[in-house]
């Protein structure tokens, strides 16, 4: 298929969760336009960001800006002057975004200043709560955009309720599009050999989220948790996270249940929510990946913008609760059903279809 190689589009990536639903469009898009890929570089090094663009063949930036780590107002605004030189160089018919990070909100308002259209992946969600950083960066890029491309029917409903109609479209879940796919016997088997793991008889955890590591108390309730849940425990540790636990003693306290690892890849990621009796975590992304592969999920957190995991039952929201973390770890599973709420696995080929008729 020849490429229109008149049409730019710029996508702007910038941590794990945006570079597997980059994944799913890039290959797509690319077949069509002109692909000008931006890493912001919120996550840098090779645990949590070379190894996902390794195992996900995707290609190598144009443009990589380096913002890592800072507050949200440095990451933002790095991101903002970087993307705001590359859009004046690459003069691009669309700018495209996803999800809820800093790099989203800079990409969405670098393009808004210079009149390019914005489509944003994964529109309309929320979580009700403007303490979480990502709830303000969805809501702001969600307003600044032209297309607004919905994982959920809930995800429309919020947009229609703030007055946002025009250019919203409901495409399924990205996310689901890859997980359906990525995942081998072969895979999953070599997964649990490397950590001597079974399925079923082991939790798997990630924490990461400021809100629980930058406050010691809720780190310590936690930790506490994760260590009397009387079976394996396998904790991967996103840096932050393990320069918190240092920083606050907690390292020595995991025990000998609690076994600590780097961030895995994408694919070693699935395959330790697949197999999991439980997964615990604070992350958005996984909470619906475990949705989606049929484990149940503990939420580390009061709030959730994938509601629907929740809804279904398949989902316990238990904050840094120390009770209610061990009752939610050691429920049963649910008895639910999962009804497939984010699509049906081609949500790709529905947003480039859809970039490809606003080109036009």
């Amino acid at each position: 298929m020849q490429r229109m190689s008149d049409q730019t589009v710029v996508t702007v990536v910038g941590n794990r969760p945006q570079y597997v639903k980059c994944a799913v469009v890039s290959e797509r898009l690319r077949a069509h336009v002109r692909e000008v890929l931006v890493d912001t570089g919120q996550h840098y090094d090779h645990a949590l960001a070379g190894v996902f663009f390794e195992q996900l063949a995707l290609p190598k930036p144009d443009f990589s800006l380096e913002v890592r780590s800072g507050t949200h107002a440095q990451q933002t605004a790095r991101g903002l002057l970087g993307i705001e030189k590359v859009l004046g160089e690459v003069n691009p018919d669309l700018v495209l975004v996803y999800g809820d990070t800093n790099a989203t909100l800079a990409g969405a308002l670098a393009a808004a200043k210079l009149h390019i259209p914005v489509a944003h992946v994964e529109a309309g969600l929320r979580s009700f709560d403007r303490r979480m950083p990502e709830e303000v960066n969805r809501v702001l890029t969600d307003h600044l955009s032209q297309c607004l491309y919905c994982p959920t029917s809930t995800a429309v409903q919020n947009l229609h309720a703030e007055g946002i109609r025009d250019g919203v479209e409901l495409v399924g879940d990205v996310m689901n599009d890859l997980a359906l796919r990525s995942l081998t016997p072969g895979s999953e088997a070599a997964t649990l050999a490397r950590f001597d793991l079974r399925p079923g008889e082991y939790v798997f955890a990630t924490v990461h989220r400021p809100a629980n590591t930058d406050v010691p108390e809720r780190l310590r309730h936690i930790v506490s948790a994760l260590t009397a849940a009387g079976e394996p425990v396998l904790l991967a540790l996103h840096p932050r996270t393990r320069a918190a636990l240092e920083d606050n003693g907690l390292i020595g306290s995991l025990g000998d249940a609690v076994a600590v690892t780097e961030p895995v890849g994408y694919v070693e990621s699935l395959a330790l929510i697949r197999n999991a009796r439980v997964l615990a975590t604070d992350s958005g992304g996984m909470q619906k990946e475990a949705y989606i592969l049929g484990t149940p999920c503990v939420t580390l957190r009061d709030r959730t913008e994938w509601v629907e995991t929740v809804a279904s039952g398949w989902n316990t929201l238990v904050d840094a609760d120390p009770a209610a973390i061990a009752a939610a770890l050691a429920a049963p599973p649910p008895v639910a059903t999962r009804p497939a709420c984010y699509g049906d696995g081609h949500a790709g080929e529905r947003i480039v279809a859809s970039v490809r008729r606003l080109l036009a």
